[in-house]
């Protein structure tokens, strides 16, 4: 039995679904994220989605994954998939009556990517997994909750809400809406593994660790060379098995803006970054010292370890196109946070 994943992306949710054993064949239309996703050792079908015919895989999916493309529902584009909600509602409506009006909605809406959130439902109902996890931006709940009453009314046990990856070990304030859907047992939300400011212990079991900060997740490693500046003063501390960006002493004043205005957000080295938005606003992510003076631009590695990939995680195509697969991405502790009570439902069943 297979896990498919709907626009896959560069491997949030095939990093999440490793950590727990488990492979997933990503459907992708995109030529750079599908070299990523080859470089990292994930299956890929290069296809659009929207066209793909569900039949090859009948009898054959366990679990169903999808992250639709949320550009035109984000808050960093121009939020044109407002304007077509109720086209999205009409088609998740039209599927469940075994309708499939798609090509006449995507021709009437304002960005014919908006439908692209109903691809999910289809898949569903045509393979009938034993679990299904879906995973957009907060403003795409509506829709979610649509999806999840179609579900229900098949047999599917069901959970939307919306998530913060810093609840789930992920030195990020991303929020996230969520549709967790379940045949096989009880649709829950996952249990956050830390909190803001930490826990404490009580009668009932350890308490949970603050969040995790970008100083923490981007800091030096314990073994560095230091190279003087004037031969005496100055210089800089470079780590002997980590990438020269580390942050080190002198940057940690630091602050991340993101975003070009004057009210842009700000954050310390010791809080979680806030979402990182890289579409226009990509050469605004960026670190300022205390006066607001900017440093240098956020790297590609420094965004990657953010969004909860490794390091030296292999991505393809141009800076512009590796930070955009890096902002499209399930950060990847979230991704096994969400995936874990559904994936040992799917092997008992198996076994």
């Amino acid at each position: 039995m297979t896990v498919l994943d709907l626009f896959a992306g560069p491997g949030g949710w095939s990093q999440g679904l490793s950590a727990l054993g488990v492979r997933e064949v990503g459907i992708e239309i995109d030529a750079a994220v599908c070299a990523t996703r080859a470089a990292a050792g994930h299956t890929t079908i290069r296809a659009d989605v929207a066209a793909y015919p569900t039949a090859p895989f009948y009898g054959k999916v366990s679990g169903l994954i999808g992250s639709p493309p949320c550009q035109t529902f984000s808050a960093a584009g121009l939020r044109a998939g407002n304007d077509d909600l109720p086209l999205c509602h009409q088609g998740l409506d039209d599927l469940a009556r075994g309708n499939d009006t798609r090509e006449h909605l995507r021709a009437a809406c304002t960005d014919p990517r908006s439908l692209l959130v109903v691809e999910p439902l289809r898949y569903a109902l045509d393979l009938r997994p034993d679990w299904i996890a879906l995973e957009e931006v907060p403003a795409v709940a509506p829709l979610f909750e649509h999806t999840a009453h179609l579900l229900a009314r098949v047999g599917y046990s069901t959970w939307t809400g919306v998530l913060n990856a810093a609840d789930f070990g992920v030195a990020q304030t991303r929020r996230r809406a969520f549709l967790i859907a379940s045949r096989t047992a009880p649709a829950l939300p996952p249990e956050p593994t830390h909190a803001d400011g930490g826990t404490p212990d009580d009668l009932f079991g350890t308490g949970l660790p603050p969040w995790r900060t970008m100083g923490g997740v981007l800091g030096c490693p314990p073994a560095v060379v230091h190279t003087r500046g004037n031969h005496t003063t100055g210089g800089s501390r470079f780590p002997t098995t980590g990438p020269s960006w580390a942050i080190t002493g002198r940057a940690r004043s630091w602050l991340l803006k993101v975003g070009s205005r004057p009210t842009a957000t700000r954050r310390r080295l010791d809080q979680p970054a806030p979402t990182l938005l890289f579409g226009k606003a990509m050469n605004h992510v960026a670190w300022i010292d205390a006066d607001g003076t900017p440093i240098r631009r956020l790297a590609v590695e420094e965004a990657a370890v953010l969004q909860g990939f490794p390091v030296d995680y292999p991505w393809a195509g141009s800076r512009t196109k590796q930070f955009e697969q890096i902002g499209n991405a399930v950060p990847a502790p979230l991704a096994t946070a969400v995936l874990r009570s559904l994936v040992p439902a799917v092997l008992e069943v198996a076994a």
